[in-house]
C-alpha cells in the first residue's frame, strides 16, 4: 500500500470556500474513483491557507489508473473549475510504509 499526500495552497481566506465547493461538488466524483480518503487535513500553525488530503492505493499502477479515470470524469472537471482560481500551488509526494 502507499499513500499519496496532495498539498493545496490556498488564497488568504478562501479555505472555508474550497472545502464548501469539495462537499457539493468535488467529494462525490473523487471518493467514486479514488475512494475514501485516509484523510483530509487544514493547517492551523505553520503554513495557513493549506489543504492536505491523503490517498491510498495498491500501487502506483492502481494510482495512475484510478487517478486518469478521475481526471477523466466530466463531473470532476466542474469541480476543478470551481475551486481553480483559489488555488495558488500544489504539491504531491508519495508515502512508503517504513
Amino acid at each position: 500500500m502507499i499513500l499519496e499526500e496532495r498539498e493545496y495552497r490556498l488564497l488568504p481566506g478562501s479555505t472555508g470556500r474550497y472545502l464548501d465547493a469539495w462537499q457539493r461538488l468535488g467529494r462525490a466524483p473523487q471518493t467514486r474513483h479514488l475512494g475514501e480518503p485516509a484523510g483530509v487535513y487544514t493547517v492551523e500553525i505553520g503554513d495557513l491557507n493549506t489543504l492536505i488530503y491523503l490517498w491510498r492505493f495498491t500501487d502506483l499502477a492502481d494510482r495512475t489508473h484510478r487517478r486518469r479515470a478521475l481526471a477523466d470524469d466530466p463531473d470532476f472537471a466542474v469541480f476543478r473549475r470551481e475551486v481553480r482560481d483559489l488555488l495558488v500551488s500544489q504539491s504531491n509526494r508519495i508515502l512508503l510504509p517504513a
